[in-house]
């Protein structure tokens, strides 16, 4: 590992040029490594360690959506493709990428086929460190490693394809074998992963909580709406409050602040925009810290984890959940949002 120094803060990290794909088949030359879960994080994953010459097999129920999304992706079933406890069992590395509720349901058929000397690996700390709410705990006999990529699986699955790389956290929880560290490294590189940054189970469900329902989706909905109804109501058209809310945010700023950070978007932007922007960061900072610190509060007590077990897994979720996400769609302003990219010139 690499020491960096990250705002005056030193890290251990990993990049490709220290730990190469080459390095990664050496260390992975005689393992199974089955992804169990077709949904979020399973395809990309998978196709990744697939498409990067990685012995992978799935694991997902053979009935439903996934499934069918499985053979359409090319994996076969028999050879490819198994139910989840067929994937366990003839796997050596056990990529357990189910929703946390669904690794939940899942945990009573997986754990008696984890056998000493396989690994277990998580994209997410949520099971591990909830532990005592998910009943998930690991055979002391086996690895257990953690791969979470900063962004979805969708996301990993696109920038791998364009040649590029999603960055991702590591962990250690367990080291049975002695070579957790090296297995955990190599599947974050055969994932896809762009750099790798040390972390721990808690620490990455922790942040990664705080981060989904702050500034990565909550928080920006909630900011987006407010200020798209803001304009709407002072007479702006759809069109108009939707551009200065939503589309010049995404198409034009945020690629700039990417590309060199936010001073550095600042400094091209207009005189205007930037004094604005100096000035009034400061009443958001003072108006959201109090519900950040809130929200990690949350997090941290396991409210959050309590909250999402117990409404995840009630058998009518899903219906909400569409209910939930049909009004969101529905809305003004992302209905106006359709319309909107079907204007842009590459649509056009």
């Amino acid at each position: 590992m690499a020491k960096i120094t990250f705002g005056g803060v030193t890290e251990d990290v990993v990049t490709r040029s220290e730990f190469p794909m080459e390095k990664a088949h050496e260390v992975l030359k005689n393992e199974t490594i089955a992804v169990i879960g077709y949904g979020v994080q399973g395809p990309g994953q998978s196709l990744n360690l697939r498409d990067n010459g990685f012995h992978v097999i799935v694991g997902q129920r053979k009935s439903g959506k996934s499934w069918d999304k499985a053979v359409a992706d090319g994996w076969v079933p028999g050879k490819t493709l198994f139910d989840i406890e067929e994937a366990v069992q003839k796997a050596t590395i056990v990529q357990l990428l189910l929703s946390d509720a669904g690794q939940i349901d899942a945990w009573p058929k997986i754990k008696p086929h984890l056998t000493a000397g396989k690994a277990l690996y998580f994209s997410h700390g949520f099971g591990i460190t909830f532990n005592e709410q998910t009943h998930i705990v690991p055979p002391k006999d086996i690895d257990v490693i953690l791969v979470a990529p900063k962004g979805s699986g969708t996301s990993l699955r696109r920038l791998f394809v364009a040649g590029k790389g999603l960055n991702s956290s590591f962990a250690v929880y367990q080291d049975a074998t002695g070579r957790a560290l090296d297995r955990c490294i190599a599947l974050g590189i055969g994932v896809g992963s762009g750099y790798l940054f040390e972390t721990d189970f808690k620490r990455e469900v922790y942040s990664d909580l705080t981060g989904e329902r702050g500034t990565l989706m909550g928080c920006i909905q909630g900011v987006f709406q407010a200020q798209y109804d803001v304009l709407r109501k002072n007479g702006h058209s759809p069109s108009e409050a939707f551009n200065e809310t939503v589309e010049e945010l995404t198409q034009s700023l945020m690629p700039l602040v990417a590309e060199n950070g936010m001073d550095w978007m600042y400094a091209n932007c207009s005189t205007t925009a930037q004094r604005g922007a100096l000035d009034w960061r400061h009443k958001f900072y003072a108006a959201t810290l109090p519900v950040f610190e809130e929200l990690y509060k949350s997090v941290a007590t396991g409210a959050e984890a309590k909250r999402t077990i117990d409404t995840c897994s009630a058998p009518d979720y899903r219906d909400k959940l569409n209910a939930e996400l049909k009004t969101l769609r529905e809305s003004e302003m992302w209905q106006t949002g359709i319309t909107v990219r079907k204007l842009r010139p590459e649509n056009t």
